[in-house]
């Protein structure tokens, strides 16, 4: 099924049943069936949608109720987010639908310089080391907030920065008492500006949603 021209949206669960209604009011009543877990209707006029649930899990049947219905259990199941760019980091840890644990903090990184010779390489270090510490100080709030996390982690922001997070976790260097290092990590990236508590707020219900990529035909 090729993706060329296709939208890609994050959907709340709750939201599933009248997106459907809508799509077939457009393009005719679809039908369904499962590719690889992932809920496929295709219309009468060539239109196609595909739902994946967040996490990684996998539908249980070729039926939009009730993946929606499984989608709403998965909403309000243990899962961690966590949100790191050069501008900050926010972390949370989310049970039965909610934040029951989060931070949120601002480091300053320097942007690049166009001078040249000894003061490039002076601020070239000196930005490796306030990125290093920013993503120290990432790390070390991450495993305190997500100690005992068991379910998914959806990560977002830099992907360089993120992944030098999650490795200092994997290692127990961040936090050596912290139970993170069996963490899952799911593959949903999200792309997200500086972390504020906004950017926060609205990672969590994003970490929570349906993927539903969409062709028009």
């Amino acid at each position: 099924m090729p993706t060329d021209g296709a939208t890609t949206l994050l959907l709340p669960a709750q939201r599933l049943p009248r997106w459907l209604e809508n799509f077939a009011r457009r393009h005719g009543d679809p039908a369904f069936d499962l590719d690889a877990g992932v809920l496929v209707g295709r219309a009468p006029d060539g239109a196609w949608c595909r739902v994946a649930l967040p996490g990684g899990h996998e539908a249980t049947a070729p039926d939009a109720a009730a993946v929606a219905a499984q989608a709403c259990a998965l909403a309000r199941a243990d899962r961690g987010v966590l949100l790191v760019r050069r501008g900050g980091f926010a972390v949370a840890l989310v049970r039965d639908g909610a934040v029951v644990a989060s931070k949120v903090g601002q480091r300053h990184v320097q942007g690049r310089t166009k001078a040249g010779g000894w003061s490039q390489q002076r601020f070239a270090r000196r930005r490796d080391a306030q990125a290093r510490v920013a993503g120290e100080a990432a790390a070390g709030h991450a495993a305190r907030v997500l100690d005992g996390l068991v379910g998914p982690l959806v990560t977002g922001g830099d992907r360089a920065m993120v992944g030098e997070v999650l490795e200092d976790l994997r290692l127990g260097s961040a936090h050596p008492d912290a139970a993170v290092a069996g963490v899952v990590v799911d593959e949903r990236f999200l792309d997200v500006p500086d972390p504020r508590r906004d950017v926060l707020d609205r990672a969590v219900v994003a970490a929570a949603a349906l993927q539903v990529v969409v062709h028009n035909g």
